[in-house]
């Protein structure tokens, strides 16, 4: 079959450029800030709605800009956009839609921290995504609304490790993205050394959006005891793979529900909750919301909330060989633990039989010793199916 010549380009969707964003009050919230602002009021607004870190730390956002505005100046704003996890595209989903939210939560968040300069760092296999923000970044700048340069777009190099906030910083300067020792942290010394505030994107999307409607759009939503709401993206064995905002009490069982289903001839058997990083759950925990702080006690966490659903035609084994086979492949290379640890836990994997207790400290040797998440993360695929599908191993 011939392909076109369109068909090798990135195509750019519609969306909400700054002409409609304008239409219905879009930068009201930041230019009413940048005229009488109060930092405590807006902090308090989204400490009330419960907004966290969506990138996969879930750290408090109003206390995160706090303490990098108690930092001395001059400050700097990076986003992190690099969306690297495997099932992930949220991130992509919103820019690719409704990229002027995301751009006024960024300036609110600038303002916040008194940051000198934002540089937004871009996983380069968005190609449209990155379209769309040179054009609608340089539309700003016509408009007068951030003068010429303020706002920095940079192209990612396709390392998952540059989604690690520091490696990120190391890329930003123009170095190989390698995780930093801490402390100290970058809200104190990040991008060319000075303090730095590092948000997602959907975190910031949702800033703009909660000091626009009120906290009331998030915390007024509540299931199973959680408040909120969570954008999931959604692949694997479903009818239809897609991002999905649901509240953040919803369990697996919601997420494949509100995705059609099980594919046509799959039975569920195991789900990542938050990408590889994640590990693999059984589908007899079909009861846990999916939300921050619920599945640390069950191993995993929710991290990005990249949802991958298996059935009962995929192995639990293989699917966990595949992930780590990702991080050895995508390990930086800089601590002896993960790098040598991942490499050893794939030949380790391809074994008939798995040795459990080798695997165990070696396991256990990564998580203590790594650097940053990759390593530390690495071992839960392995730990999870040792725990949840013995037989397979």
């Amino acid at each position: 079959m011939a392909i076109s010549a369109g068909d090798i380009h990135a195509r750019i969707p519609q969306y909400e450029d700054l002409n409609l964003y304008m239409k219905r009050s879009g930068y009201d919230v930041y230019n009413n800030l940048c005229r009488q602002g109060d930092f405590e009021a807006v902090q308090q607004k989204l400490l009330d709605a419960g907004i966290r870190g969506l990138g996969g730390a879930g750290f408090p956002t109003g206390r995160k800009w706090a303490f990098v505005r108690a930092e001395p100046g001059p400050r700097y704003l990076a986003v992190n956009g690099d969306e690297g996890e495997p099932g992930t595209f949220k991130d992509r989903f919103y820019l690719e839609r409704y990229p002027h939210v995301f751009l006024e939560g960024m300036l609110i968040a600038a303002w916040a921290v008194e940051a000198e300069r934002c540089f937004i760092y871009m996983r380069d296999e968005y190609p449209a995504v990155l379209e769309i923000l040179r054009r609608e970044i340089a539309a700003l700048e016509a408009a007068g609304l951030v003068v010429p340069g303020y706002i920095e777009l940079r192209r990612g190099a396709g390392a998952y490790i540059c989604g690690e906030e520091s490696a990120m910083i190391e890329s930003i300067e123009g170095k190989r993205g390698l995780p930093r020792h801490r402390p100290p942290f970058v809200a104190q010394v990040g991008l060319f050394g000075r303090p730095t505030l590092v948000n997602n994107v959907e975190t910031l999307y949702w800033v703009a959006r909660v000091l626009r409607e009120g906290p009331e759009i998030l915390s007024g939503v509540e299931k199973n005891g959680r408040k909120g709401l969570r954008s999931y993206s959604v692949s694997g064995r479903v009818a239809q793979p897609g991002v999905y905002l649901l509240p953040a009490g919803s369990t697996i069982r919601d997420i494949i529900a509100v995705a059609g289903g099980m594919a046509e001839g799959h039975v569920f058997k195991a789900y990542q909750p938050g990408g590889p990083s994640s590990g693999l759950l059984p589908a007899t925990l079909d009861d846990v919301p999916l939300d921050f702080d619920t599945l640390q006690p069950h191993g995993s966490f929710i991290g990005s909330a990249a949802v991958v659903v298996l059935s009962q035609q995929d192995s639990a084994r293989a699917a966990a060989l595949n992930m780590l086979r990702f991080f050895e492949d995508e390990s930086c290379g800089q601590c002896t633990p993960c790098r040598t640890g991942c490499e050893k836990a794939v030949k380790l994997m391809q074994a008939p039989r798995w040795d459990r207790d080798l695997l165990e400290d070696l396991c256990q040797t990564m998580a203590d010793a790594s650097i940053c998440g990759l390593g530390q993360a690495a071992p839960n695929p392995i730990r999870l199916v040792m725990r949840h599908f013995p037989d397979e191993v």
